[in-house]
């Protein structure tokens, strides 16, 4: 069912900016049509009905409606928990381009936010609720918005790389050079210049790899890739990144900003790192077409 179906059923509206959100809560009730994501049929199960749910929370154009209305508050379902350590946030900023923000629990009871949701004091209070947030930590320039306000409500350290400072000029802790630096007992970063100069991964526990916008798992490719297209610094610099890092990370989750999560065995992951490192040295600098974007 396309997105003129009766007034009662989902659909998604013109203000859609294809960040692939939706499809990755709901795949296979929304999907891609003409640059854009489109609901291709109605729920028919509960667990379906929670999947375009999500993907309306998640929506950072609230494009995803229900008839005329947005989806129903009771059943907001974020923060959604992914594993026993980690839970997405959703409500993603139209600040980050859409992009996905993550909670992670340390042993300790405490809590890291990896990247920003758009900002609001309820939201706050929800993700607060989990236990205490210690730190905010941004993976990178274009996902900084609101991790001052966050990072202030719950009495955080706010992290950047020096390389993107002016982004978060008032951050409390910064990230400098190319070297990993641990942050807290088994969480690391792992400085990654290349999306912008001063990108970041952090790696958590040698299990959950928080990448921002450097890499991500594409369908289309069926493998981990780079966003070639929406490189700002150097996609030379990314190369000359991956060839350094992927050696030393280990991880069974790749979560990032941008595109697809995947969860496979360390080993492969392992693998595909290094393939992706060799690829990305393979590819020379082009300019910036964000309808070159594959997810």
């Amino acid at each position: 069912m396309n997105n003129h179906s009766a007034d009662a059923g989902w659909r998604v509206d013109q203000r859609c900016t294809n960040c692939d959100v939706a499809r990755q809560l709901a795949p296979g009730l929304v999907a891609e049509i003409a640059g854009r994501s489109s609901v291709i049929r109605q729920p028919r199960t509960d667990a379906e009905e929670k999947a375009l749910h999500a993907a309306a929370f998640a929506c950072h154009t609230r494009s995803i409606r229900h008839g005329g209305r947005g989806p129903d508050p009771a059943l907001d379902p974020f923060p959604l928990r992914l594993t026993e350590h980690v839970h997405l946030c959703g409500h993603n900023s139209p600040h980050t381009a859409g992009a996905n923000s993550y909670l992670l629990r340390r042993p300790a009871g405490n809590l890291m936010m990896i990247d920003t949701p758009r900002w609001n004091s309820t939201l706050a209070a929800k993700y607060a609720a989990i236990g205490p947030v210690t730190d905010v930590l941004l993976t990178h320039r274009d996902h900084a918005a609101h991790g001052r306000e966050y990072a202030d409500r719950f009495g955080a350290r706010l992290w950047i790389h020096e390389g993107d400072l002016a982004a978060a000029p008032d951050a409390d802790e910064i990230l400098r050079g190319t070297e990993p630096v641990e942050i807290a007992d088994g969480v690391s970063a792992h400085p990654l210049p290349g999306h912008t100069e001063g990108s970041v991964l952090y790696l958590a526990d040698d299990t959950y790899c928080f990448s921002g916008d450097s890499f991500y798992w594409s369908r289309s490719d069926g493998d981990i890739a780079v966003a070639e297209s929406v490189t700002w610094f150097s996609i030379t610099e990314l190369a000359a990144s991956l060839a350094r890092t992927a050696p030393r990370i280990r991880f069974e989750w790749l979560l990032p900003g941008h595109g697809d999560r995947r969860h496979l065995p360390a080993e492969e992951l392992a693998h595909r790192m290094r393939n992706l490192a060799g690829r990305t040295g393979e590819l020379s600098p082009r300019p910036i077409d964000f309808t070159a974007l594959r997810w």
